[in-house]
C-alpha cells in the first residue's frame, strides 16, 4: 500500500491496495489527510515532519490503519516506511505492510534459504557416503568368495544389505538434483486426478478422497512428473496418518484447487497464483515436529524414509512456489502455491 503525502499529510496519491484495503475510491482519499486513517495518528506526522525536515532518509514504525467499512470493522496491523522522494514541494513516500503479510514474507525467505543450504549438505553427505559405499560392497562380496564355510556368508549378505539400503537412501536424496527440469503445459486438475487414482489404488477401501476444483484455472508451464510426485508425497503422507480413520471408513482428502490474486512470493509479486490445499481429517502434525516436517530425515512414523514432504518442498521450490503446513487434531492442511501466467 503506496501513499504520496504532504509533509502537512494531505494526500496527493493512492495506490489500488490502499484503496482496497480503506474501502475508499482514490479520489475520496486525495481530498483528504493521511492521519485520518491512522487509529495513533501522532508518529505518523513525527515521521513526516522528520523526513521532510531531512532530518532523516527514511522512518519506519508500527501502526494501525484504520478501514471505512460500514458496520466497523478492526484496524489492520501495518509497517509504516516513511522516505524521502525527489518530486517538487517535499513530498514524501509513505508505504504500508500488512504486518501478517511481512511475517509470512520474512518466514519463506528464511525457509528457502534454509532448504538451499540443507540441499547443499545433502547433496555434499550424499556424495561422501556413495564413495565408500561401493568399497565396502565390493570388498563384502569378494569376501564372501573367500569364506570357507557358505554359514559365515550370511554376515557378508547383511553387509551387502545394508551397503544397498543406503545406497537406496542417497539416491532418493540425490534424486531431485539429477533429474533435468522437463518444462511444459501443465494443467494442474490432471495433477491431482493422477495422484487421486494413484491413492485410491493403494488405498480401495475407508479413504474418500473428494474434489473441489476452480475449473478456471489455467495452465502453465512446469514439471508435471515433478508436481505430481510433489502432490503424491504429501497426499500419501496423509492416507498413512489416517490410518485408524481409514480402519473405520471416516477418512477423507480433500483436494482443492483455487486462483489467488495479487500474491507475494518472496519479495516477488504476481498477479495470479494457483493455490492448492490438501487436507485431511488426521490427527495431525505433532507439536514438536510442525516447525521441522520440511527437513530431511525428519518423519512422523515408524520407518518413515524423512524424504517425502522435503522432496516435495524442493519440487515446488523449482517452480518459484511455496509449501506451507497447518494442522491441528482433526485437521491437517497443507497449502502449494505456484505463480500462474
Amino acid at each position: 500500500m503506496v501513499a504520496v503525502v504532504r509533509p502537512s499529510g494531505e494526500c496527493l496519491f493512492a495506490n489500488a491496495p490502499l484503496e482496497a484495503a480503506v474501502g475508499l475510491s482514490r479520489r475520496t482519499l486525495t481530498r483528504r489527510h493521511l492521519h485520518e486513517w491512522l487509529r495513533e495518528p501522532a508518529a505518523l506526522r513525527e515521521a513526516l515532519d522528520a523526513v521532510s525536515r531531512n532530518e532523516f532518509s527514511t522512518r519506519r514504525f508500527e501502526g494501525a490503519l484504520r478501514r471505512a467499512v460500514v458496520g466497523g470493522s478492526e484496524p489492520l496491523p501495518v509497517h509504516i516506511i516513511v522516505s524521502q522522494t525527489d518530486r517538487a514541494g517535499g513530498a514524501v513516500l509513505v508505504e504500508m505492510i500488512e504486518i501478517e503479510q511481512q511475517t509470512r514474507q520474512e518466514r519463506e525467505e528464511r525457509v528457502h534459504g534454509q532448504a538451499e543450504v540443507t540441499k547443499e549438505l545433502i547433496r555434499n553427505l550424499a556424495h561422501e557416503i556413495k564413495n565408500p559405499l561401493g568399497g565396502i560392497r565390493g570388498a563384502a562380496q569378494l569376501l564372501a568368495l573367500e569364506l570357507p564355510s557358505p554359514e559365515l556368508t550370511e554376515y557378508t549378505q547383511v553387509i551387502i544389505h545394508e551397503a544397498d539400503r543406503l545406497q537406496t537412501l542417497v539416491d532418493r536424496l540425490l534424486a531431485p538434483h539429477r533429474k533435468p527440469h522437463v518444462v511444459g503445459d501443465v494443467n494442474i486438475h490432471e495433477v491431482c486426478e493422477r495422484v487421486r487414482t494413484l491413492v485410491l489404488l493403494e488405498h480401495p477401501r475407508g479413504l474418500a478422497v473428494r474434489r473441489d476444483y476452480d475449473a478456471s484455472i489455467p495452465e502453465f508451464r512446469g514439471d508435471r512428473e515433478q508436481l505430481i510426485q510433489a502432490v503424491l508425497n504429501i497426499v500419501q503422507n496423509a492416507a498413512q496418518a489416517l490410518g485408524e480413520r481409514i480402519e473405520r471408513e471416516e477418512a477423507e482428502i480433500i483436494l482443492r484447487t483455487r486462483v489467488a490474486r495479487q500474491v507475494t512470493i518472496g519479495k516477488q509479486r504476481y498477479r495470479l497464483a494457483l493455490e492448492l490445499h490438501v487436507l485431511d481429517n488426521g490427527p495431525g502434525v505433532p507439536e514438536h515436529l510442525k516447525d521441522r516436517i520440511f527437513y530431511p530425515l525428519v518423519s512422523g512414523r515408524d520407518g518413515g524414509s524423512g524424504l517425502g514432504l522435503t522432496l516435495a518442498q524442493t519440487f515446488v521450490q523449482q517452480h518459484q512456489g511455496t509449501i506451507e503446513c497447518d494442522s491441528e487434531p482433526g485437521r491437517t492442511v497443507f497449502k502449494i502455491v505456484i505463480p500462474l501466467p
